[in-house]
């Protein structure tokens, strides 16, 4: 069963990785770059800061640190522990157009930060506005399609880390909103 699976992710993974063509691979390259959405990040910090003050904003700052440290940490204990080699590693007729090759992929660091981060930020930012959590998933999912397009990650790597990713996102959502009903408002 486990066989099949991985043998149906690898077809899957060969067919959307080869979708991709020289024209476009700038610009996928751009947005699977860990720095390219920091502006993203500033203005959803902004946003929190307008709708929820200051002292809000110190705290959010806090959880989304832990939240990240947590989700690529579990990553990596996944990574050690599953230890599958990412496709770039083995797989001849794929296009890789990464920067490099990690050793290995099981789950997607990228896909679990970039959902962890939509869903905390789109859920604070819900009451304020309906559309956020929307753009913030389509935007996560974009990133996360990217790890596929450049050839460092399968199907699988991207919908688990993904998964974790909004589990995560939720729960540190849910810390925040504790943190702030404990200290924040009186």
């Amino acid at each position: 069963m486990l066989e099949e699976i991985l043998k149906y992710d690898t077809e899957l993974f060969l067919y959307l990785n080869n979708l991709g063509t020289e024209s476009w691979d700038w610009l996928w390259l751009i947005i699977t770059d860990k720095l390219t959405f920091i502006p993203l990040y500033g203005l959803l910090l902004f946003l929190l800061y307008k709708k929820y003050g200051l002292k809000s904003l110190l705290v959010f700052v806090i959880v989304v640190a832990l939240m990240i440290t947590f989700t690529d940490q579990i990553t990596n204990v996944f990574k050690r522990g599953f230890e599958r080699p990412r496709p770039c590693r083995v797989l001849d007729q794929m296009r890789f157009i990464a920067v490099r090759c990690g050793k290995y992929g099981f789950f997607s660091g990228h896909s679990s930060n970039s959902m962890a981060a939509a869903v905390f930020a789109g859920l604070l930012l819900r009451p304020y506005y309906k559309n956020a959590i929307f753009i913030l998933l389509f935007w996560s999912a974009v990133v996360a399609y990217s790890r596929i397009y450049v050839g460092v990650h399968y199907p699988t790597d991207i919908f688990c880390g993904l998964t974790f990713g909004a589990i995560s996102g939720f729960i540190f959502y849910k810390l925040s909103k504790f943190l702030l009903k404990r200290y924040v408002t009186t």
